[in-house]
């Protein structure tokens, strides 16, 4: 059964140009709203013009922020290089980023850094945020329906690999037509992680090592 969303609005929207270190640029609408229900400061990123509304859905990544990731380039998760594809890709077809101040599954970015260490010693990231004595994935998307509810997204092809973000939003009302996955980011320094993503989440991410 669909959960009944608080309403939330748009706060403000301001055109902001984008530039990677690639090279890459694009244009982005950044949207800002009032009456999330976690009271954090979440964004949604309007990227391209559909080319057909009435015909498909938007393409949209809820995207969980990552400091180390996205800013630092950090290599022990795949956040990053996922960031800059999702831009391309949906500035491409027409969608939204929504940008989810989430870090470390929801466990915060102190808290993240000390999951480091416990992975450092031995442990997948999510039996480090057991052990620290949080869930293994605490992210809640309540906020990310609220914001395409109030952007008028009722629809989307959602971009992402994981069921649990397709899972969260069908049971909050938007209907996700169509599932597209993101290109598998491995590197030596993630490859534990990105495995861990696999056995232990189901992950859609089709890795040599892992059967």
């Amino acid at each position: 059964m669909d959960e009944t969303l608080p309403t939330a609005t748009v706060r403000t929207e301001v055109t902001v140009p984008l530039r990677f270190p690639d090279g890459y640029v694009t244009s982005a609408r950044v949207h800002s709203f009032h009456g999330l229900v976690d009271g954090r400061e979440h964004l949604a990123i309007g990227l391209g013009e559909r080319r057909d509304p009435d015909a498909s859905p938007p393409l949209v990544r809820p995207h969980s922020e990552c400091l180390t990731g996205d800013v630092f380039g950090s290599q022990r998760c795949d956040c990053g290089p996922q960031l800059r594809e999702a831009v391309e890709r949906i500035a491409d077809a027409g969608g939204y980023l929504l940008y989810l101040r989430q870090e470390g599954r929801g466990i915060g970015l102190y808290a993240k850094l000390d999951a480091y260490a416990l992975q450092d010693g031995g442990l997948d990231t999510y039996e480090a945020n057991v052990a620290l004595g949080r869930g293994a994935d605490e992210r809640d998307y309540t906020v990310a329906a609220q914001m395409l509810a109030a952007l008028g997204v009722t629809r989307v092809a959602l971009l992402s690999n994981n069921p649990d973000k397709a899972a969260q939003l069908e049971r909050l009302g938007v209907t996700v037509v169509d599932r597209v996955l993101t290109g598998v980011h491995l590197s030596p320094a993630n490859a534990g992680y990105l495995a861990a993503k696999v056995t232990r989440a189901d992950h859609a991410l089709d890795l040599p090592f892992v059967p």
